[in-house]
Formats: C-alpha cells, structure tokens, sequence
C-alpha cells in the first residue's frame, strides 16, 4: 500500500517538477523572442507577410463567427430584456458584451485554434525536416529569423480580428434586433453610442485581446520550437497549444477583467 501510494508521489512530482520546467523554458523563449525582436523590425515585409499569414486568412472565421454570435446575443438579448419592458437598450447589451468580453475571448479562441495551431505545425516541420538546424549552420539565428516576426505578426493581428469581431458581431445583433424583431433603429444606435466608452470598453478590449494575442502566439510557437521531430511529436505539440492556449486565455480574461472592473472604480 505504501510502495502504491509512494509511486503515486513521485509521478505526481515529476509531472509538477516537469510543468515547471517547461514553463522557465517558455519564459525564457518569450524573453529571447523580445531581444531579438529588432532583427525582424529592420525587415518588415516578414512581419507583414506573418501579419497576412495570421490575421488575413483568419478573417472568414473571424467575420462568420461574430455575425452569428452577434444575431444570437440580439436575440436572447432580446427575449431578456422584453421581460422588464427595455427592448430598445437592446443595443446596448450587444455593443457592451461584445467590446468588453467576447469580442476579445472568442476572436481569441478561434485565433489560437486558427492561427496557433498553424504556427505550430509549421515550427515543427521546420524543425522535423531539420530546417532550423540548417539556419544555425549558416549563423542565422531561428529565433530572430522565424520565431520573432511570426510573434509579432500575431500580436499586431489578434487586436484588429477582434474588432472586426465585434463590429460583425453589433451588425448581427441590428439584422435580428432592428431589421428582423422589430426595435426601434434611432433606440438601438443612440443608446448604444450614448453608453459605451472609449476608455472603460473599447481601450480595455484592445489591451485584453493584444495581451491574448501575445499569450497565444507564444504557447504555439514554444509549442512548435520545442516538439520533438516526428510526425507524433508535432501532432501532440499542435494539440497542447490549442488547449493550453484556449486555458491560457480564459485565465487571462479573469486576471485583466478583475485589474480593469479595479480600475474602472
């Protein structure tokens, strides 16, 4: 009994000494991608290429999925606020959830499912067939060369999908609330510009999904950088990232909301 419980210990411990381990490594992985961030901003055309790679072909995804969230949040919103006679400030619980919270947290999620996964699968190919060794052999840095400009292209990216997100998402909310239930259009728009501010809703959504951003695109690309080269090993690296990436951002969301809501009173 105690040799079982014993074993259990130790696997426990490993796993935990383990986590720590990779998490010191992701931290100084980050903390290499910044010091060697310049190298890539005296050649633009990759982050902008990354940018294009990450952002652009993310865009149907983004655009899709935030129309239909959109149109169901017009419609529960709808279906709520009907039962306490305000209907017309039906545009202003579409506009708030969207820029405060799920145009961030969801835009984000597709993100790291997305583009995240991407990044990994091509990292890890890169480093299976052996194309970052040859770098090194010819003194090119990867890091410099392939990881930097791929970060900051998901960090300049994530803030723009969501508020494309969340634009698609109130145009939603308009073709259900307005155009398809019936508030009246004058309502829906002046309230929801009279309520949402710039500051306290709009900056504090940018700064949340340019921080997640940023988290996702670093768990994918140390995901990537640090598979092992087989074809298992960058299947099992594109899984974690997808999952610790989606738990990254939902602890994340709670840290900034808990420091903002702080802020804000």
């Amino acid at each position: 009994m105690l040799e079982h419980v014993a074993a259990i210990l130790r696997r426990m411990g490993a796993r935990v000494i383990n986590s720590v381990w990779r998490l010191g490594l992701a931290t100084r992985f980050f903390f290499l991608t910044l010091l060697y961030s310049g190298t890539c901003f005296r050649r633009p055309h990759l982050v902008i290429k990354e940018i294009f790679s990450a952002g652009v072909l993310s865009l149907i995804i983004i655009l899709v999925s935030g129309l239909f969230v959109g149109m169901v949040l017009g419609l529960q919103g709808y279906e709520t606020l009907q039962t306490y006679g305000s209907e017309e400030a039906l545009g202003i619980l579409v506009a708030l959830s969207l820029v405060r919270e799920l145009g961030p947290v969801v835009a984000a999620l597709l993100f790291a499912s997305r583009a995240g996964s991407a990044m990994t699968a091509e990292i890890g190919l890169m480093k299976a067939t052996e194309q970052i060794s040859a770098l090194e052999m010819m003194a090119v840095d990867p890091i410099a060369r392939v990881v930097a400009p791929r970060f900051w292209g998901g960090v300049i990216s994530m803030p723009l999908l969501a508020a494309l997100f969340s634009a698609m998402g109130i145009f939603g909310g308009y073709l259900v609330g307005v155009v398809l239930i019936g508030v009246d259009e004058g309502a829906f728009w002046s309230q929801m510009q009279a309520a949402v501010d710039f500051r306290d809703d709009i900056l504090n959504g940018v700064i949340k999904s340019a921080v997640f951003g940023g988290v996702v695109t670093v768990i994918a690309l140390y995901e990537g950088y640090d598979a092992p080269p087989t074809a298992e090993g960058v299947s099992r690296a594109t899984t974690r990232t997808v999952v610790s990436s989606s738990l990254a951002i939902l602890a994340w969301d709670f840290v900034l909301t808990s420091f903002m809501f702080r802020g804000a009173s």
